[in-house]
């Protein structure tokens, strides 16, 4: 009888403790603080860059996921947190993010994405060697400014008025869309260009009721992640104003937008998680040269340049790299 008792309690005290090393296990895995301005809807091409690298969530890795859209004033804090509980590597694909990982640690190791030069936002000392703790991919989004409001243009050479909408809060990217965008204007001539801001559902929502009262020919979307967290809202409001715009990602095309015009999204979390797990083997940023965006998208909507009753020429047509009909 004794013994059986005291098998009992063995079992009893195994049961405890499986549950204990279980969660041991799991807190002694590597921690990747994934911080972006956009929505988390698909993180499917970081995760693959990761598999690639040997790297598989909850079996030898931890992904933390954050989304700031809209809610950039927190980036120091999360930053901040991040650092404190000393996670081993941020992965953060978005310039606003970097620049905040960048001044909360000189020392947990940062993958970034952006889309201005990182030497001149104090990110790597150069793109061959970066020299310190961060490293990752630029993917030149304000590059391309001049050239999709070119397109623009092509696809509507009689447009006139054209409204360009930034977020005030992603300061970098509105000052570069404004700047690029007049400059380019210029080139183009005949333009007459009007900035507006948004940096809620509802100021863009007041943006297009605008619109009645001051019309525009065509509406200029800046890149911003939480304008590609509200992409839905403003391929309906585009489509109800029946109003040609223009995005900087093919995310905005895929649920109605008409055209876009930039580097390919997945590419850069893909690269984003490369990186994360070459430095989780033991890589160091200091080492790993900032890669560069390869994949450029042009990307048009029939169905929706049919709604709007706008006539795509051959040639436009002939450039793309999809059109969705």
């Amino acid at each position: 009888m004794s013994i059986r008792r005291r098998e009992f309690i063995t079992l009893l005290g195994g049961a405890a403790a499986w549950p204990l090393a279980a969660r041991a296990q799991q807190t002694a895995l590597p921690v990747i603080g994934f911080v972006a301005t956009r929505s988390l809807d698909d993180v499917a091409a970081f995760r693959k860059g990761l598999s690639e690298s040997g790297y598989f969530e909850g079996q030898n890795v931890t992904v933390e996921y954050h989304s700031l859209a809209g809610k950039y004033e927190q980036f120091p804090e999360v930053m901040g947190d991040l650092v404190r509980r000393r996670v081993t590597v941020i992965a953060t694909p978005g310039t606003l993010g970097a620049l905040a990982a960048k001044a909360a640690t000189a020392s947990i190791p940062i993958v970034f994405g952006v889309g201005d030069d990182p030497v001149k936002l104090g990110l790597v000392a150069s793109l061959a060697r970066p020299g310190g703790n961060a490293t990752g991919i630029n993917y030149f989004l304000h590059e391309v400014t001049a050239k999709r409001l070119r397109l623009l243009h092509e696809l509507l050479p009689k447009a006139v008025r054209v409204a360009v909408l930034v977020n005030p809060d992603n300061r970098s990217s509105a000052e570069s869309t404004i700047r690029e965008v007049s400059d380019a204007a210029r080139s183009i001539g005949g333009l007459q260009i009007r900035v507006l801001n948004a940096h809620s559902s509802g100021e863009i929502e007041n943006v297009f009721e605008g619109f009645a009262r001051d019309p525009a020919d065509a509406l200029f979307l800046a890149p911003d992640g939480y304008f590609g967290s509200r992409r839905l809202q403003f391929a309906t409001l585009a489509a109800r104003d029946r109003l040609p715009t223009s995005y900087a990602g093919r995310g905005y095309v895929n649920v109605g937008g008409l055209m876009s015009y930039g580097t390919d999204g997945d590419e850069t979390d893909h690269q984003v998680g490369l990186y994360a797990g070459r430095i989780l083997k033991g890589a160091k940023p200091a080492d790993l040269p900032v890669l560069q965006a390869t994949k450029f998208e042009f990307v048009i909507n029939l169905i929706t340049a049919r709604a709007l009753g706008l006539a795509v020429s051959p040639d436009l047509l002939s450039i793309a790299d999809e059109v969705i009909e």
